[in-house]
């Protein structure tokens, strides 16, 4: 079958889909919030939908649901270095990322909330850097974190890609719903051990065009779409 020219670039979301570091942040969060409020099972289902979000964002939301008092800005600056650093030394490369993401013979970048430090610093200790020729695409660099497309749209221009010519691959409703508002086709990702058990619905009613499980699937998603039979 000759494939299509109509998908040209591909761009990934970092943690959660090259790096499984979304499981991490879930427990050291709710260890983090468990001092001022015993039900960590009610911690963990307020945090899980909101993986995704700029940590603060994700903070300041389930401390507002829950009635707790706001974090300071110092707080909020202590506990993003604490899970960042935990992240960091636990999180490894996601089950099978590297063979899906070599077996696509596209022009690749990263789009992330995360800062570029940050990302520039997983994907090396990763050894996953080298898969990415079209750079690396983050929201301190951007100027707004998703849900607002500056990311994606910073991605598809430093690639000189129209954005409806990538395809997108993203773990979190969050990242789905700039993606789109970006312009570009996404695929969901939900089979990290992160997401919550209605994670393809969640994902699908974001806007993601296709959802997958295991990372093996993604380079025949990505096959059948350039191809048109999807």
């Amino acid at each position: 079958m000759t494939l299509s020219t109509s998908y040209t670039h591909l761009i990934s979301d970092c943690d959660g889909v090259l790096i499984d570091s979304e499981a991490v942040a879930l427990q050291a969060l709710a260890d983090y919030l468990s001092p001022l409020y015993s039900d960590r099972d009610r911690l963990v289902a307020l945090i899980r939908p909101r993986l995704g979000l700029k940590l603060e964002a994700l903070v300041l939301g389930v401390c507002a649901e829950l009635g707790l008092p706001e974090p300071t800005i110092p707080d909020l600056a202590v506990m993003r270095a604490d899970v960042e650093g935990e992240c960091d030394r636990k999180a490894q490369p996601v089950p099978g990322v590297r063979a899906a993401f070599e077996a696509i013979a596209l022009p690749k970048a990263v789009a992330s909330n995360s800062r570029l430090v940050r990302v520039q610093a997983l994907l090396a200790r990763t050894e996953l850097a080298a898969l990415f020729d079209g750079g690396l695409y983050t929201a301190d660099i951007a100027g707004r974190p998703k849900p607002d497309p500056a990311v994606y749209l910073a991605a598809a221009a430093g690639m000189g890609a129209a954005p409806d010519r990538c395809l997108v691959v993203e773990d979190s409703v969050t990242g789905v719903q700039a993606a789109v508002a970006a312009g570009t086709t996404v695929l969901g990702f939900a089979g990290g051990p992160h997401s919550p058990a209605d994670q393809a619905e969640r994902l699908r009613n974001a806007g993601a065009a296709q959802v997958f499980r295991a990372m093996e699937e993604l380079p025949g998603l990505v096959e059948r779409l350039r191809a048109g039979a999807a």
